[in-house]
């Protein structure tokens, strides 16, 4: 288990639920702007969210921003390490920083300071683009050894300042090497660990690329909070990462679906649609087979927590792996009925 730090409300490690991640695109200093989008971005289902921090004017407006945010902000300081200081002091919840470039390990001690004194913790964030020219020549390239040597090496930097709560993102824009230097990277320390597959693209092939990095290192149980990286409307990446989640039942209701086929007897489409968009806020894990006909439906709802599968004469209703019982005419109303009924046992 990784070590649990604190990101305002939000618990990252240790056990807690995988948290989820967005960045806004907006001109920080315009505090107006920027608040609409994380607004906007935190409505979407983010849990955190970052904003870049580029000079004096953005570390300034941290306050504001901080003030009228619904959601904990991290402030993403590049080179200058008197910006992540001063957004420590004007409130953020939380500092992404490169401790290889922001001016040596006196200012790494600075940083630090700044950090512990707020309470606050440190991500470290290495991209496939940022790894060292001694680590490129030493790897040949940036490989899933070179960047994890990287975030180790910028891990020591604060350790030697005194400072661990520290979170690690390795990202790369090819999943394979995501997946490859995050599995390195967990073997080799115990921080929490920040997913993703930087500069994934595009929505629709973008959240296909991330799904297959981040899922695959979720299913190993590597990864603490995640953060799916598309080009365009930010407030489309928590949607996608909450559906990757909910696709391996870490939050929210899975709806199970039979493609359907000329067996198929009842609404099955236009019934995992209801319960899918009645369900899309809920927090529960729970998982709902919808399936048509009586070939692989009684099996696989009674795989589901809850479920129905129809037949030529009715639809049979199981919860919990067991048959309740037929339901003559739209199973829709008792499903629903029945799946509030099992969130309040849930809850």
């Amino acid at each position: 288990m990784t070590k649990k730090i604190q990101c305002g409300r939000i618990s990252i490690g240790g056990g807690a639920a995988v948290s989820v991640q967005s960045m806004t695109n907006t001109d920080t200093r315009d505090v107006e702007a920027t608040l609409a989008q994380i607004r906007a971005i935190h409505l979407s289902g983010a849990d955190i969210v970052r904003v870049s921090v580029f000079d004096e004017a953005c570390a300034e407006a941290v306050r504001e921003l901080v003030d009228g945010s619904p959601a904990p902000l991290v402030a993403d300081v590049h080179f200058d390490h008197r910006l992540a200081v001063r957004a420590a002091e004007n409130g953020i919840s939380k500092l992404r920083v490169n401790p290889g470039n922001i001016g040596g390990q006196r200012n790494v001690e600075r940083v630090a300071h700044a950090a512990r004194a707020h309470g606050i913790p440190i991500r470290i964030g290495v991209n496939s683009g940022s790894v060292e020219r001694d680590l490129l020549d030493k790897y040949g390239g940036p490989t899933p050894e070179a960047m994890v040597d990287s975030a180790l090496s910028h891990a020591k930097m604060l350790e030697d300042a005194g400072f661990d709560d520290i979170v690690i993102a390795i990202k790369s824009s090819a999943a394979g090497h995501t997946v490859q230097a995050n599995r390195l990277l967990a073997r080799a320390c115990g921080y929490p660990l920040h997913l993703g597959v930087t500069e994934a693209g595009l929505p629709g092939r973008g959240t296909i690329k991330s799904a297959i990095g981040i899922g695959a290192l979720l299913l190993d149980g590597i990864g603490d909070t995640i953060r799916v990286s598309l080009a365009g409307d930010p407030a489309l990446e928590a949607p996608a990462g909450i559906e990757i989640l909910r696709a391996l039942g870490l939050r929210g209701v899975d709806v199970v679906a039979c493609p359907t086929c000329g067996r198929t007897s009842i609404d099955v489409v236009g019934i995992a649609q209801v319960i899918a968009e009645r369900t899309a806020d809920w927090a529960e894990n729970i998982r709902v087979a919808v399936m048509g006909c009586v070939v692989n439906g009684p099996g696989e709802a009674r795989e589901a927590d809850i479920g129905i599968a129809g037949g030529k004469s009715g639809s049979v209703l199981i919860k919990r792996g067991e048959a309740q019982r037929k339901i003559d005419g739209d199973p829709l109303p008792v499903l629903l009925r029945e799946l509030n009924g099992l969130r309040k046992e849930i809850q």
